[in-house]
């Protein structure tokens, strides 16, 4: 016969057992998501972020840049760097198919992010990417980037600040997603992004060779050179300004893996306040 006092610890192994499976699981499922930024990253988005852009972008079936890269990045007691976030709440909208063409592919466009950190700026290739372009001036219309967060920084493999999920868990999306575009850009050479690139994030698999074309809101932002393949659509330019910007964000160190969306979210508070995209 059990004792009550073996019953009352057999009980108790099982609620850890269960605790660890649920534990494995939602490691598992992040991994899968964190797809984001590709094969190097393992971004976002994280622990095997073949992502976002974590990889950024190995998506756990996230948009992540898809490159399998594992952003563990050490935590640091680094001073945040910004300001509080302007009041407001993060929209919630979603459409079911990417917006009509209506941008001017032969003009030219800045896409200017006020943040909590300082305003950065950023020339967009119209003409070599209309339709992510076009997604970015629709989506930044509806107010759609406004008081969301900048929820992953990478600081190991790849170094990118992965930007423009409303959820801010790198799961996030308007709802469509837009072809790859502009992959052959001539800046991107040996395999590298250089500092300074603005490219989107998706759920692209370079050993599957699945997920084209999966690019929805999310995107990542070069503050230093990063090993990548040309699998994520390289869309702008930051301005010389908005690199000092970058930088003090990258100063500040990213937190460990989120345990539940493998996540490494960067200590500074990176808050889009508004987010517009203008034609000059």
């Amino acid at each position: 016969m059990v004792s009550q006092e073996q019953r009352r610890r057999q009980l108790a192994r099982e609620k850890y057992l269960r605790q660890q499976q649920r534990r494995t699981d939602a490691r598992r499922k992040a991994r899968i998501r964190n797809s984001v930024i590709a094969s190097v990253l393992g971004v976002v988005v994280v622990l095997s972020v073949t992502v976002f852009l974590t990889k950024p972008f190995e998506d756990d079936g996230k948009e992540n840049a898809n490159a399998e890269v594992s952003p563990s990045a050490s935590p640091s007691k680094a001073p945040d760097p910004c300001e509080k976030p302007a009041a407001g709440k993060v929209e919630t909208q979603t459409w079911k198919k990417e917006p009509a063409l209506t941008i001017d592919k032969s003009a030219k466009y800045t896409m200017t992010m006020d943040t909590t950190c300082g305003e950065i700026d950023i020339a967009l290739k119209a003409s070599a990417a209309p339709h992510t372009v076009n997604s970015f001036k629709f989506l930044a219309d509806k107010g759609y980037f406004d008081h969301t967060k900048c929820h992953r920084l990478t600081d190991q493999g790849i170094f990118v600040l992965q930007c423009g999920d409303p959820q801010g868990t790198g799961m996030g999306g308007p709802g469509y997603t837009i072809p790859d575009e502009n992959l052959k850009d001539k800046s991107l050479k040996g395999g590298v992004y250089p500092a300074g690139t603005v490219a989107m994030a998706n759920q692209y698999n370079a050993q599957t060779k699945q997920g084209r074309d999966s690019g929805g809101s999310q995107f990542f932002l070069v503050y230093r050179d990063s090993q990548l393949p040309p699998d994520y659509t390289p869309f702008g330019t930051v301005s010389e300004a908005g690199m000092k910007v970058l930088q003090k964000i990258a100063k500040a160190g990213a937190q460990a893996p989120d345990p539940q969306t493998g996540n490494t979210a960067p200590n500074a508070t990176v808050v889009i306040n508004k987010a517009t995209v203008s034609e000059s």
